[in-house]
């Protein structure tokens, strides 16, 4: 039995490693078909000054250079906030067999909130999808950073 929640919580110090960066508290996990973690990331945006740096990416990259392969046949990626749309198309092309998220994205989640990559049935690649393990903790990183970033905004202007 594959215990979503206990990867979820690795995911979430992912997320707080890219918080304490100064990066939008998002982390991710990918554990094999064998329930081996091959690969782990956190936003890094800012840190690498890279715009593609996000947290799905990173860990696909790290995955693959473990795994050996770019095709992460029956992996499942474990992350903290629902893809966007470049993430949510690597993992299409990473080939994952499951995607388990925790808070959907209102402004950008491209896995179920605005667009369906990953479950299309017109694309070549499907997964499947569990939304919302460990929502409230995820969100309440994201709210914490903003709430966090909305203040010294203020104090310093």
């Amino acid at each position: 039995m594959v215990d979503d929640t206990a990867w979820m919580r690795l995911a979430l110090e992912e997320a707080d490693l890219a918080s304490a960066a100064g990066d939008v508290p998002v982390g991710c996990v990918i554990v094999d078909a064998h329930g081996r973690m091959i690969g782990r990331g956190h936003n890094g945006r800012e840190q690498l000054a890279d715009p593609t740096a996000h947290a799905e990416l990173l860990a696909i990259r790290e995955a693959a250079a473990r795994s050996l392969t770019w095709r992460l046949d029956g992996a499942t990626v474990y992350v903290t906030l629902e893809p966007c749309p470049m993430c949510a198309g690597g993992l299409v092309n990473a080939r994952i067999g499951r995607l388990v998220f925790g808070c959907s994205d209102p402004k950008a989640g491209a896995v179920t909130t605005m667009f369906g990559i990953g479950v299309d049935a017109r694309l070549n690649h499907r997964f499947e999808v569990v939304p919302e393990v460990l929502r409230d903790e995820c969100a309440e990183r994201l709210r914490t950073f903003f709430a966090g970033l909305r203040d010294r905004g203020r104090r310093s202007g």
